[in-house]
């Protein structure tokens, strides 16, 4: 059947569908970046609230800036912005069909539809997920990069903007202006202080162009943290024929391990959905929350995805039954990323680590190695980096983090073991991949990179371990490389 409102009633057979009437929707979300994951985690949430019959006015309306959310809105417009949610786990697999977002708006030059929706004194939360690397940071510090082309266009041009932040800034400007009051400022971005980040983000571009502005929205929006997550693969062809198994036509189908968290700090100006009633956790303090789940979680996955391409292993469940990379990934995480992760309420980093290793080798989530491994600029700096300077500032071990940067640097070099080529998965792939062709010879040519490394590069323990192990790596081969740490 064609997934569609006039469909829902005649759903396939244990497939859930939505328990309340779409109709009786209004919106109060605006949702930039709508990809697979906002559609399987925040979605998700406010979906079931429905159900319940709450938050009726608290429907999302996507949004995107870039040319290609337009294919999105496309497919999603097509079926009434409905979206297949498939759970997959080992046991089995279920369906359902979520209907908590009622609208998708143009995506164009100027973004002159986007500011008018989230000028709207109804919408009172802009959300937004679009990516780690999307928030115009400089590498270096992570301190607001006011020079990128992008950013300078918004402050020359902010009536007509090119980025997420520009319409908001613009969309703020409006309800300021017309007495409407602000509203929330959500990222759902896996960024440690992402709230935190977007408001420096949105404040350094507003004082470009109108500090009065800039001062406030400082005093009146709201920028929650808050920690997101959920093992959410890329849409393929094997997902779309999937949700064809379970009797549905759904152009964007979305599959998902059957593990949910959302850790909110509880900081909205114009109020919000309650979602601590469908499992959400809100409160005050959402920083122990995030540091586990960012360093174990998503520095997990880069200590394995590089290896995992080098080795070509094509997904994450993958690299966890291969004896070696499995090997790698526990003694990391247990040795040199563990010491520096706090306990939360119900768990400690310990269990946390075996839990992350469970979810990582479901079989099910063809989660591939290169999604994973993709932009390793923005999340080697931002998830393993950090654990680096805590590692060197209290003497806890890091050689295995050296080598799991060396190994990134072997991987940019763009040659897998079997001779195959590695395709560019980088914003600065050309970049990378001069730089790594030039430290197989001269292993601290890639720690040189300062504006990824920055004074770690300059620590003789680091750089050692640095050096040796890419030295191994090109002299006898990746899972030499890999047994020498494993057994030392």
């Amino acid at each position: 059947m064609q997934l569609s409102n006039d469909t829902l009633d005649h759903l396939p057979e244990g497939v859930r569908g939505p328990r309340y009437d779409r109709s009786a929707l209004t919106a109060g979300i605006v949702h930039i970046g709508l990809g697979n994951f906002h559609r399987a985690h925040q979605a998700w949430y406010l979906h079931r609230l429905m159900d319940e019959g709450l938050a009726l006015d608290w429907a999302i309306i996507g949004a995107g800036v870039r040319a290609n959310d337009e294919a999105m809105r496309g497919r999603l417009l097509a079926q009434d912005c409905l979206t297949t949610l498939i759970e997959l786990d080992a046991g089995g697999s279920s369906a359902e069909v979520t209907g908590s977002m009622i609208d998708f708006l143009p995506v164009e030059e100027g973004n002159g539809a986007l500011i008018a929706q989230m000028a709207d004194p109804a919408i009172r939360i802009v959300s937004l997920t679009v990516t780690e690397g999307g928030y115009y940071l400089d590498p270096t510090d992570g301190s607001f990069n006011a020079e990128h082309p992008d950013i300078v266009h918004d402050a020359e041009t902010p009536a007509a903007p090119k980025t997420a932040f520009g319409a908001m800034i613009a969309a703020l400007a409006k309800r300021r202006a017309n007495g409407d009051g602000p509203f929330t400022c959500q990222s759902c971005d896996n960024l440690q202080g992402n709230g935190a980040v977007l408001k420096q983000t949105i404040l350094g571009l507003a004082h470009l162009s109108d500090p009065a502005l800039a001062e406030w929205i400082e005093g009146a929006c709201t920028f929650p943290n808050s920690m997101v997550d959920c093992i959410v693969p890329a849409t393929g062809p094997n997902e779309l024929a999937l949700v064809r198994e379970f009797g549905i036509e759904d152009t964007a189908p979305v599959t998902h391990e059957n593990y949910r968290q959302w850790v909110i700090e509880d900081e909205f100006c114009a109020g919000r959905p309650v979602w601590e009633q469908v499992g959400a956790t809100l409160t005050p303090d959402v920083h122990d929350y995030e540091t586990m789940k960012i360093r174990i979680l998503n520095a997990g996955h880069q200590v394995i995805a590089n290896v995992g391409e080098l080795l070509s292993v094509e997904t994450i469940s993958g690299c966890m039954d291969h004896p070696l990379i499995a090997a790698l990934f526990h003694k990391v995480e247990t040795e040199e990323i563990a010491p520096h992760v706090a306990p939360v309420p119900g768990m400690t980093p310990e269990d946390y680590v075996a839990l992350i290793g469970r979810r990582f080798s479901n079989p099910k989530i063809v989660d591939t190695v290169r999604r994973v491994a993709f932009d390793g600029s923005s999340r080697h700096t931002g998830f393993l980096h950090p654990i680096i300077r805590d590692g060197l500032a209290k003497d806890v071990p890091v050689e295995g983090l050296a080598l799991v940067e060396a190994l990134w640097a072997r991987m940019c070099e763009g040659t897998r073991e079997d001779g195959s080529k590695i395709e560019a998965n980088d914003p600065y792939w050309d970049a990378l991949n001069e730089v790594a062709v030039a430290a197989k010879s001269n292993p601290r040519a890639w720690l040189q990179q300062r504006h990824l490394y920055g004074e770690i590069a300059d620590d003789p323990r680091f750089a050692g371990a640095f050096d040796a192990a890419l030295g191994r790596i090109w002299a006898d081969g990746t899972e030499a490389a890999l047994k020498a740490y494993i057994g030392g």
